[in-house]
Parts: C-alpha cells; sequence; structure tokens
C-alpha cells in the first residue's frame, strides 16, 4: 500500500496562489478574488504583490473601512509609515473600530515605535466608545 503524499502548507499556498492569479487574470475586477489573493499574498510574505492588490480594492470599495485598514497594514509591511497612517486613518473615519486588534495586529509592528501609533490608537478608542 502506498503511502499517502503530505502536502506541507507552503506547497498548498504555493497552489492556492497560482489557481487565484489565474481567475483574477480573466476577472481582473472580482472583489472576493482580489481580497483573497492579496490575503494570500500578505501570509506567503510578498508584501508589495499584496499592496497592489490593496490599492486597486481601495479604488474599487473607497468607502470599505477594512479595505482602508488592509491597505494600511500593507503599507506598514512595504515600510511606508506616511502612507500607514493615511489609510489606516481613513480607515478609522469610514468606521472600522477594532481596537483591541488593531492594538495587536502583527502587520502593523513597524508602527508601534512611531508616536502616531499611539495617537492613533487613543482617537480610535475614543471614537468606538463614543459610537457605543
Amino acid at each position: 500500500m502506498a503511502k499517502p503524499r503530505e502536502i506541507n502548507r507552503s506547497e498548498t499556498d504555493a497552489v492556492e496562489l497560482s489557481f487565484l492569479e489565474k481567475v483574477a487574470s480573466r476577472l481582473p475586477e472580482d472583489l472576493e478574488i482580489l481580497q483573497a489573493l492579496a490575503e494570500l499574498y500578505t501570509k506567503t510574505g510578498q508584501f508589495q504583490k499584496g499592496l497592489e492588490i490593496d490599492r486597486k480594492l481601495s479604488h474599487l470599495l473607497p468607502a470599505d473601512e477594512l479595505v482602508w485598514y488592509n491597505l494600511g497594514c500593507s503599507y506598514a509591511l512595504t515600510n511606508n509609515p506616511d502612507d500607514a497612517f493615511e489609510a489606516l486613518t481613513k480607515a478609522v473615519e469610514l468606521g472600522y473600530c477594532d481596537y483591541d486588534w488593531m492594538k495587536t495586529d502583527s502587520d502593523l509592528n513597524s508602527l508601534h515605535a512611531d508616536p502616531r501609533f499611539e495617537s492613533l490608537l487613543s482617537w480610535l478608542y475614543t471614537a468606538c466608545d463614543e459610537d457605543e
């Protein structure tokens, strides 16, 4: 009896990424495909490609706070702090309210030493507290 082949996570991610890239080339405006592709690029460390998709999504969905939050994360992961803070500010203005997640999201680690990060967290905490 043949031993079943074990597929590791990186192989699975590579197959999924190849598939999504092909589908996205045929359906370049499909929001669900683009969001899945951006997430997988980030997950696999392809931050610049993830940023390109997140930029596109911000044009397609300009009023979506999660799109702007993810764009902020992509900017942070590609060492663009000014753009990251601009996108994260837009996310909060649009209604993003997950203080605990923003505070602990490892995608934003590069921003933690910047005084704007604590200021943004304070504003988020206050803005979300007022909405309740």
